[in-house]
């Protein structure tokens, strides 16, 4: 895999962990807990393959095979962090949606 495919591996699989924590949410304030979880394990598969390609860069870098610092780049790192905190909110958000089910019954 070259260096724009490892730069797009990163953004569509943070993308796709992003979209399936969303849609953990919108399954769990429904009463799914069963389908929110595994969005949520399906998320994480995602973000896990994105994360080991960032990883993969990283290693490469330390071995002194560089890259440019491109857009693309940048906007891959940014799409990653930010579907990884959405995936670590929505699990929060599971949990007080739980919580909050339970206090009203």
């Amino acid at each position: 895999m070259n260096y724009e495919q490892k730069v797009m591996g990163i953004i569509s699989n943070g993308g796709t962990g992003r979209s399936f924590s969303m849609k953990a949410i919108a399954e769990a304030r429904a009463g799914n807990y069963d389908t929110a979880q595994s969005l949520l394990d399906q998320a994480n598969e995602s973000l896990h393959c994105a994360h080991s390609i960032q990883t993969e860069l990283i290693q490469e870098e330390a071995r002194g095979e560089s890259y440019p610092i491109t857009i693309l780049m940048v906007h891959a790192q940014d799409h990653l962090m930010n579907a990884m905190t959405v995936r670590d909110l929505a699990v929060e958000m599971i949990e007080i949606i739980k919580e909050n089910r339970r206090v009203k019954n």
